[in-house]
């Protein structure tokens, strides 16, 4: 029998110390701690992957919280039941000590296991689509205050009125300008537009 443990981040930049601290308390095995920084919205996550490989029957497995396992109702489920019922894997969510697979295996404690997991499956589904209905009023109020999402604009150099009147005058090429003025083709169109849109507003 061997114990591993999963560790799950939303992201790069955010921090798993607290899950592997928890994990190591329980005397897992670093070699046998697999981590993914990414979103819990599906199972399609390397090391997770890698790890479904390795368990065997007979084996333990410790997850954090079930958030970490994975933030989509149907897919929590279906892993669940894959690692404990088809792969005979027990698994313990240290957070919720009523999720324990290696404790009452009768009916009524398997009743009770089933319950606690469909809830808390549902309560970690509703909070990402919470998050994302928060980012994206974020992002459109951010947007109402004219706050520019994506790349920073690329700046255009102080003579630009001028380059552009040369080459509306054909005295320089639009390969030329777009040299001068370090832009691509569709940048400068848009910078144009915005420079004649400019000059017409301040007549």
């Amino acid at each position: 029998m061997q114990t591993y443990g999963y560790v799950r981040v939303s992201s790069i930049d955010q921090n798993e110390d607290r899950q592997l601290l928890a994990l190591e308390e329980l005397g897992v095995e670093p070699n046998n701690i697999f981590i993914d920084k990414q979103s819990g919205k599906d199972f399609d996550r390397p090391n997770y992957l890698k790890m479904r490989e390795i368990l065997a029957e007979g084996d333990l497995l410790y997850i954090k919280s079930i958030d970490r396992l994975g933030r989509n109702y149907d897919e929590i489920q279906n892993q669940w039941r894959i690692i404990t019922k088809d792969n005979g894997v027990d698994i313990v969510v240290i957070d919720m000590p009523l999720l324990d697979t290696r404790r009452c295996k009768d009916l009524i404690g398997t009743f009770i296991s089933d319950v606690v997991l469909q809830l808390l499956s549902f309560v970690a589904q509703n909070e990402r689509e919470s998050i994302r209905q928060r980012q994206a009023e974020g992002i459109a109020a951010a947007k109402k205050k004219g706050v520019r999402f994506g790349r920073p604009e690329k700046p255009v150099p102080d003579n630009f009125g001028e380059l552009v009147k040369q080459w509306e005058c054909k005295q320089i090429k639009t390969s030329e300008i777009l040299q001068l003025c370090n832009m691509s083709r569709s940048t400068f169109y848009i910078r144009l537009k915005e420079h004649k849109h400019s000059t017409q507003k301040g007549k």
